[in-house]
């Protein structure tokens, strides 16, 4: 039977313990595990495996529609346990307008092993054809970039990495298997920060990664069994516990997300709104082809960091806070917060200006939080 993605979030074959019938998989919150002197045991010592996290990781994979997941103690920790399959000496391209913390994995950590990474405008593949060398071996990329929301044809830039034997990896945090399936269009890694969406009550902290086919997955649980930057038990029940509900939240903040993308627009002091569910939104038709939704994230930019200070000031209703993807809306200022770690003159390049604010739209009322928008665009 093919369900439909509210029916999966709770039917993965992993909603009851075989054990006792519990009704959500039990945290075992344990070190190692008693052996027979000569017995094969599916789990040793927990950070090679544990049966809560194995859980967990059957359930990414079965939603992504990958061979295997992995779960990690953070998003960064899933996107460099990708990024440590690479040999030394690989190029990577990677899309120009991504998260802060993977440019600085990319440019600080990575480079120390001779990794090089070139940056591109992703939503031209061509861009992509042309930064190929004989050493690349890796194309990352956002979609929604993080934090213009730019749109990347995944399908197009994966067949021109797969033509040049290179992996395609892609953050699906943003979006989440609910509304992208990477996977289905081409996509060898797909990573998120659970702790956003996924997780979705600012409660956790975790990563996820999963891929699409076995020879990968070797390589996957070699680095994370071998570096051990893994995802305890009592997280991984958090995590589980917040996918139950991705459906719903993710509906009800979408359709929140759209009436406010709408609103800001009409605000004389909004110079710009960045939201694929509008269609003048550039990449708008890529988006609808490869996505169900336009989703709950946007950015909007005010005329400068004093009109932000005052404007942040006056709300009352979104936490401004680094992160996303929560019951709550939250309000971030990217260049102190998500992309503090972006170089200024990077960050001017992407359009990162300092009157670029990021909003995960939450689950209250949408009049409600209109109202509030619009008291603190009053104070101006």
């Amino acid at each position: 039977m093919k369900m439909k993605p509210d029916t999966q979030f709770l039917h993965t074959g992993n909603e009851i313990d075989p054990l006792y019938g519990a009704s959500s998989v039990p945290i075992y919150q344990a070190s190692t595990f008693h052996q027979g002197f000569d017995d094969e045991v599916l789990y040793d010592y927990a950070r090679s495996g544990n049966p809560t996290r194995a859980a967990l990781e059957s359930i990414i994979a079965t939603l992504e529609g990958g061979v295997r997941g992995f779960a990690f103690s953070s998003g960064m920790a899933a996107i460099t346990a990708a990024l440590l399959i690479l040999p030394a000496g690989s190029h990577v391209i990677a899309c120009e307008d991504l998260y802060g913390g993977t440019f600085r994995a990319l440019t600080r950590v990575f480079s120390r092993l001779g990794i090089e990474t070139t940056f591109v405008d992703a939503t031209d593949p061509q861009n992509i054809a042309r930064a190929l060398r004989p050493n690349t071996h890796a194309v990352y990329l956002e979609t929604p970039s993080n934090p213009t929301m730019r749109i990347i044809d995944i399908r197009a830039c994966a067949s021109i990495a797969k033509d040049a034997g290179a992996l395609t990896m892609v953050d699906n945090t943003f979006m989440t298997p609910y509304f992208q399936k990477p996977h289905e269009l081409g996509a060898d890694i797909v990573l998120h920060s659970a702790t956003k969406f996924l997780g979705g009550h600012s409660d956790v902290v975790a990563g996820v990664a999963t891929v699409n086919s076995d020879a990968l997955a070797k390589e996957m649980y070699l680095i994370q069994n071998g570096f051990g930057a893994i995802l305890g038990p009592q997280d991984c029940f958090l995590v589980m516990r917040g996918i139950k509900t991705l459906g719903v939240r993710m509906r009800q903040s979408e359709a929140t997300a759209i009436q406010m993308a709408a609103f800001l627009k009409e605000q004389p002091q909004v110079h710009t709104v960045y939201y694929p569910g509008l269609k003048e939104h550039e990449g708008h038709a890529i988006h609808a082809r490869q996505a169900t939704g336009p989703g709950a994230l946007l950015s909007f930019a005010l005329r400068d960091e004093e009109t932000v200070r005052a404007f942040v000031t006056r709300l009352k209703l979104p936490l401004f806070a680094v992160s996303l993807g929560a019951v709550e809306s939250i309000l971030s200022y990217p260049i102190r917060m998500s992309h503090a770690a972006m170089p200024e003159l990077e960050r001017q390049k992407r359009g990162i200006t300092a009157g670029l604010l990021r909003l995960s739209v939450g689950l209250e009322d949408a009049g409600d939080l209109i109202e509030d928008f619009r008291q603190a665009f009053a104070g101006l």
